[in-house]
């Protein structure tokens, strides 16, 4: 044992590394998600991923380095490739929350048009929110609560959890007010359709600024495939020297842990961007 430890000593290193980043990929908090509401449902199950996050990264870095150890350099090479299958999956993953979000974003700020026009031409507010839904089909619940009487505004607040669906706290906040009050909730969500409609304008530009580094960081993180493709057709061997060298593993685990963490670091750069 001690022996094969020694020979694989290289790749060991690497595989810890691998594993322990992707690990994290996989396991932390989507960062390209909003901020949930601290004392809610959402906000409390991403304490919980973010607190299991390093401590799963620990516990499969030291289960890879004890198994490699003992197997040597195959079940390393395995490994290591499965944590970057895992960090592309997350990454993958987050991509199309991402896009869903953004969807979303696109309907809320819809539904808040829709609604003040129809509360503006007349109408009751639950028959409004019943034709809101056909624009967000989750809003059939506030709809519904509204028609029975129940706590609508507390309905769209968990409503508002849902990634991309902020906009709707103001829309709770403007019921709230109106019932209250007694007054039309129709200039309270005229403003607020027009807030939501200039703050999506907002996150558009600033999104489409940033779409060219974050190509830019997608095209750096597939190019060494493609010198490796040009290696193999100019009559080299690069993927049998990564694949079945003790240095090639190593520099395949480094390559793709650097690789991830790019692509995160831009992604969350992104993000925070977008956030302020």
């Amino acid at each position: 044992m001690l022996i094969a430890a020694g020979q694989g000593g290289a790749p060991l290193a690497a595989l810890a590394v691998a594993v322990a980043a992707a690990a994290w990929l996989a396991c932390a908090p989507p960062s390209h998600l909003p901020e949930p509401e601290p004392g809610s449902s959402g906000g409390r199950a991403v304490a919980r991923r973010g607190s299991r996050a390093v401590p799963l990264a620990v516990v499969a870095a030291v289960a890879g380095a004890v198994i490699v150890a003992a197997e040597g350099e195959t079940l390393a090479l395995g490994l290591i490739i499965t944590g970057g299958a895992a960090g592309s999956w997350r990454l993958v993953a987050g991509a199309r929350a991402r896009g869903a979000a953004q969807e979303t974003a696109d309907h809320v700020v819809e539904v808040c048009e829709a609604l003040a026009g129809e509360l503006r031409a007349g109408q009751p507010p639950w028959p409004a929110l019943r034709h809101c839904a056909e624009v967000w089909p989750p809003l059939v619940e506030a709809a519904t609560a509204a028609e029975l009487g129940s706590d609508v505004v507390r309905v769209l607040h968990r409503l508002a959890e849902v990634p991309g669906a902020a906009g709707l706290h103001e829309v709770a906040a403007a019921w709230q007010v109106s019932q209250r009050s007694g007054g039309t909730m129709a200039p309270a969500l005229a403003s607020v359709a027009d807030s939501a409609r200039r703050r999506r304008a907002t996150e558009r530009l600033v999104a489409s600024e940033l779409a060219s580094a974050q190509a830019t960081a997608r095209l750096v993180a597939v190019l060494p495939v493609v010198v490796l493709a040009m290696g193999s057709g100019l009559g080299g061997d690069p993927w049998g020297f990564l694949l079945t060298s003790t240095v090639g593993i190593c520099c395949l685990g480094a390559g793709l842990v650097l690789a991830f963490l790019g692509l995160s670091w831009i992604e969350r750069i992104a993000t925070t961007a977008v956030r302020a």
